[in-house]
């Protein structure tokens, strides 16, 4: 898990059908002195970040999969919290 910061939204016409109606945003990995910390991600979310929220961000292949619902999907990173601040 990583904090990161959520800098804009992807939209695409065309996509994986495992990623249809799901928000995808464009997260900042961020260091623990919370500046940014290598390339920017495109993270699945189910939680309504929004714009310069920070947020706790995963890699875990089989979480994501399992929130999209689908073994095939090839999202890799997804939001599993906002951060309070």
């Amino acid at each position: 898990m990583q904090l990161g910061t959520v800098i804009g939204h992807a939209t695409s016409t065309v996509k994986h059908t495992s990623l249809t109606a799901l928000r995808l945003l464009i997260v900042q990995p961020l260091n623990v002195a919370r500046q940014p910390d290598a390339d920017p991600v495109l993270a699945v979310d189910k939680l309504g970040a929004g714009a310069r929220d920070t947020v706790v961000i995963d890699t875990d292949g089989k979480g994501v999969r399992e929130l999209v619902g689908n073994d095939k999907s090839p999202a890799r990173w997804f939001v599993v919290g906002l951060v309070d601040e």
